[in-house]
């Protein structure tokens, strides 16, 4: 008689092989304790049906609900850098107007006229005005959002300078990103990111500038897009060319409250479905390759192929960015680490792998949604950061290659991750299977954002 084999119960499987956190714990130096921290719930393995992704009606009910109740992150404290200047958010119908006040303090208003709801600002628009007038009748507010010129003001008796006060949007700032939300009273931003502030002590987000940033129209919802970026598990097949020297399968996931959770998938390390061995001085080939150094280090028996790398790009870094980084650990250099933040943000603490995203649904297009990808790095010690750029705008078709200052080799994966969305829109509308199957450990995160979006639009958030 042969033993039965034990199934693991469901969310319990993982990759043969070294884990993340094992790959982690034998680097020469480690990271602080919140990257070796696991934090994996199983929730469910039923189907996510493809309305979820194609309904008008759903659609708009999460207007109603997400993008009504959330906190979102609009800008960065230096796009709004002096008193008058302002920007533009958008999310659906909704309009936000940040704005620096002459004493210096960042407000957002509703950006529509009090008067027959003109916007104030044109969509998504950025710049400078001491004032806040209307285009179409001249109503004009100053920038504490109060009434300060009404023509004809004879002509309403009815109107009064509090009742015609712009109305406020709760705003809050953490990592020098400028945070709002449309609710009445919504929790403290501080409360809703939850253990993300605690994490990101270690990587101050104020002390980054972004250095690039591309705005793309994607031919995908807004989830589904999003879910491209939240698990490792299509490396294997969308970006093969990585995996000799890249974990996928066997990265770690994490889902932390109702809106973080993260992932953590290392460099420098073979991906578990590299069967045959990889000698350290291939490993060393390999990582530096990319980036395109003349000089390989040797073998050292106090560091290996990782912490080689790792160290190489300390120094030059730090020679670009005029920091000294001596003090990051292996992991934080070289490995792609992303936290998430619902409903839409994205933000990786590395070294190397320092990007922001931000996503936002087509107004009433449940097929189109818009990326934002922001490329930050640390500000450098002895000389002023850059000004903030402008968005460079790409359309469905367009490749990131184009985006000034980001990395080709980078803009290449990027065109990989969102290469499979017009293709996946499709299938959503042909396929007679009626909804997405999903893996119990590597696609959490994507079920994690269901539950959550799903939980909103009930009212139960």
């Amino acid at each position: 008689m042969t033993d039965s084999v034990v199934q693991p119960a469901p969310g319990e499987a993982r990759c043969p092989g070294p884990s993340t956190a094992d790959i982690i714990r034998a680097d020469a130096t480690l990271p602080p304790d919140v990257l070796l921290t696991e934090s994996y719930t199983f929730l469910g393995d039923a189907d996510i049906p493809f309305t979820n992704y194609t309904s008008p009606d759903y659609l708009a009910a999460e207007f109603d609900t997400v993008w009504a109740r959330t906190w979102q992150w609009a800008c960065r404290v230096e796009h709004i850098a002096k008193p008058g200047d302002y920007y533009v958010y958008d999310i659906g119908q909704r309009s936000a107007l940040v704005v620096r006040t002459q004493s210096g303090e960042i407000k957002a208003y509703h950006n529509f006229c009090r008067h027959r709801a003109t916007m104030l600002k044109p969509p998504m628009s950025v710049g400078r005005s001491q004032q806040l007038r209307c285009p179409f009748h001249g109503w004009t507010w100053d920038l504490q959002g109060e009434l300060i010129d009404l023509p004809c003001r004879w002509d309403f008796p009815h109107v009064t300078d509090e009742s015609a006060k712009l109305p406020e949007i709760a705003v809050e700032i953490w990592g020098d990103f400028v945070f709002l939300n449309f609710a009445d009273n919504p929790p403290p931003l501080g409360e809703y990111l939850g253990p993300l502030v605690e994490h990101w002590k270690h990587w101050p987000l104020e002390d980054r500038y972004i250095e690039a940033h591309a705005r793309k129209r994607l031919p995908a919802n807004w989830k589904s897009a999003m879910e491209a970026f939240l698990e490792a598990y299509h490396v294997v097949e969308t970006h093969a060319q990585s995996l000799p020297a890249t974990g996928d399968a066997n990265a770690q996931y994490d889902v932390f409250s109702n809106h973080v959770s993260r992932f953590i998938h290392t460099v420098g390390f073979p991906s578990p479905h590299i069967t045959e061995p990889t000698s350290d001085e291939a490993m060393i080939d390999l990582l530096f390759r990319r980036v395109d150094a003349t000089e390989r280090p040797a073998p050292r028996p106090d560091a290996g192929p990782r912490d080689l790398y790792a160290e190489h790009l300390k120094t030059t870094l730090g020679e670009q960015y005029d920091r000294d980084f001596s003090h990051l650990s292996t992991s934080e250099v070289l490995d792609s680490i992303e936290y998430f933040v619902f409903p839409n943000a994205f933000f990786f603490p590395g070294l190397d792998k320092s990007m922001v995203y931000r996503f936002r649904p087509d107004p009433v297009d449940p097929d189109m949604c818009l990326f934002d990808l922001l490329i930050m790095r640390p500000k450098p010690a002895t000389r002023r950061a850059p000004k903030p750029p402008q968005p460079f705008e790409l359309d469905v078709d367009d490749s990131y290659t184009l985006t000034p200052n980001l990395n080709p080799r980078l803009a290449f994966i990027y065109d990989q991750d969102t290469a499979n969305m017009k293709a996946q829109t499709r299938g959503f509308k042909g396929s007679p299977k009626g909804a997405q199957t999903l893996g119990n450990y590597q696609e959490i995160r994507a079920r994690h954002l269901h539950v959550t979006v799903d939980r909103y639009v009930r009212g139960e958030l």
